[in-house]
């Protein structure tokens, strides 16, 4: 009887205990944050999915202690507690109670809670917004911006009619050509539902939470496709139509063209080659977001930041400018630190720009004073010399192979100077542009001797994207609409710039 006692007691030790253990899901969860991107692994535990206490605690600083009276743990952060029960699936947060989809269990040394803990009783009592996406396997923490993306095939055709779907409402920028399709979220991560199969003239669609970035493939007998984008104040829509290859576009069966007749050899002396032409160009551009870290700005009535805002504007534009123009493009911050007005112009002299533009929003005493508003650089007497004279001064310095070398010095607070009419320009374009999507300001483009300006070597200006003050204005410009419509004024008077900074010089 002994020996049959001790084997029954060792079948269900064998059938529990890798239930007690747990097994691991398909895939961790992705935590993302503005710090960045961490897997937090989980465990399945009779079916249900559980996360360890301990790793909680460490991700969101957790204080965990054993409760004895309550037969269970409290969990506090910040004055704020979970009382978890040890043996029923719910917890008192903060006195309320609420449910979960199973116990908190043990297993081995360690106490596991199932994954759903963490959107009903560790996000109620925390500061930071905690956004649990379970089908997606994303745990967002933090003011992050999530777009969920849907896309669908519409009709086989051809042509071939696709809708991707953003939602919220976000800048969207695409690439088109006879091969494929690029959709870019201008948003920190994406959560996409399943793609659809492929049909008719679209052979993949590939979308991912690593990336932010929609990619279709086109089969071979796809002609070039046609991109339309509409925007309203739920989502973002973009329409895509993949028609077949027109019959000159498909060159696998078209016969070889005719031989043309041998040229005569020339009979004189070969003509000196043409220098190359070597004009300005727009390569690279530095974004400067205004202020930032313990510098905010102007602070609207409902406590909306001016860092904050010329940061979220700078991001976009980054986003177009780079997608559409090809253009490099640096920010002098791309978070929230302090940045001083030298080191913003340093920024844009050591990367080589080839234009610089300052986004900032306004405020006033009045808050009846709204709209958008330019500046470009204003000299003092100082500058102005500095302007007509052109010519910086010339500094005699050796080198190694011996002789000398002449080079340009140009003192750092004057730099601007001989950029003034450029920037004028520019200015002038910003303006006109801006004019299109948007009220202007009471003084829409102005000069005024502005540091931040004044050490840029190389055409610049600023733009005064609104004023935080209006009540109406601090509201609006928060809004994808507005920040889209500032966003795309300001690229089309970026790329009528560059058309004339390229332009040949008129004889």
């Amino acid at each position: 009887m002994r020996t049959a006692a001790l084997c029954i007691i060792a079948v269900v030790l064998v059938l529990v205990v890798p239930h007690a253990q747990g097994t691991a899901p398909p895939s961790p969860l992705t935590l993302i944050s503005r710090d960045g991107r961490r897997p937090v692994p989980t465990t399945l535990v009779n079916g249900q999915e559980f996360i360890a206490l301990d790793d909680l605690a460490s991700l969101f600083q957790l204080a965990v202690r054993d409760d004895a009276l309550a037969g269970g743990v409290t969990v506090s952060y910040k004055g704020r507690t979970i009382v978890a029960s040890a043996d029923q699936p719910m917890a008192s947060v903060n006195g309320r109670v609420v449910t979960l989809p199973a116990a908190m269990t043990r297993v081995g040394r360690r106490l596991f809670v199932p994954v759903d803990f963490i959107a009903r009783a560790v996000a109620p009592i925390y500061d930071t917004p905690i956004d649990l996406r379970r089908a997606s396997r994303l745990l967002i923490v933090g003011n992050i911006r999530v777009a969920r993306v849907t896309t669908r095939i519409d009709a086989v055709g051809p042509p071939t009619r696709a809708t991707i779907e953003v939602t919220p409402a976000l800048l969207v920028s695409q690439a088109a050509d006879a091969g494929r399709v690029l959709v870019r979220v201008e948003a920190d991560v994406i959560d996409p539902a399943p793609p659809p199969a492929p049909a008719g003239l679209i052979d993949q669609i590939q979308t991912g939470t690593q990336t932010t970035t929609v990619a279709i493939a086109l089969n071979a007998r796809a002609g070039t496709p046609r991109v339309s984008t509409t925007t309203t104040t739920e989502s973002t829509r973009v329409t895509i139509e993949v028609p077949l290859a027109a019959p000159s576009q498909d060159t696998s069966t078209a016969p070889p063209p005719p031989a043309l007749p041998a040229l005569p050899a020339p009979t004189g002396p070969a003509p000196p080659a043409l220098p190359a032409l070597s004009g300005p160009k727009l390569q690279t551009m530095v974004i400067d977001p205004g202020h930032g870290g313990d510098d905010n700005g102007v602070r609207g009535p409902k406590g909306t930041l001016e860092k904050q805002v010329a940061l979220e504007v700078a991001r976009k534009l980054k986003t177009l400018i780079e997608t559409r123009l090809g253009v490099r493009v640096v920010m002098t911050r791309d978070e929230d630190r302090s940045v001083s007005p030298d080191e913003r112009d340093a920024i844009a002299n050591n990367s080589k720009a080839d234009l610089f533009l300052s986004l900032h929003a306004n405020g006033a005493p009045s808050a009846d004073v709204k709209g958008t508003e330019v500046y470009y650089l204003r000299l003092d007497r100082a500058g102005e010399e500095a302007r007509r004279s052109t010519a910086a001064t010339e500094l005699v310095l050796p080198v190694i192979s011996g002789g000398t070398r002449p080079i340009d010095v140009i003192p750092w607070d004057l730099a601007q100077a001989a950029h003034v009419d450029a920037s004028s320009r520019f200015a002038s374009m910003l303006e006109e542009e801006l004019e299109k999507r948007g009220p202007m300001g009471p003084r829409p483009l102005q000069q005024a001797p502005m540091r931040v300006l004044s050490g840029a070597n190389m055409p610049a200006a600023l733009v005064e994207i609104g004023y935080l003050t209006s009540a109406d204005q601090e509201r609006s410009i928060q809004s994808a609409d507005v920040q889209g419509g500032l966003v795309q004024g300001i690229y089309d008077a970026i790329v009528r710039f560059r058309a004339f900074l390229e332009s040949p010089p008129s004889q």
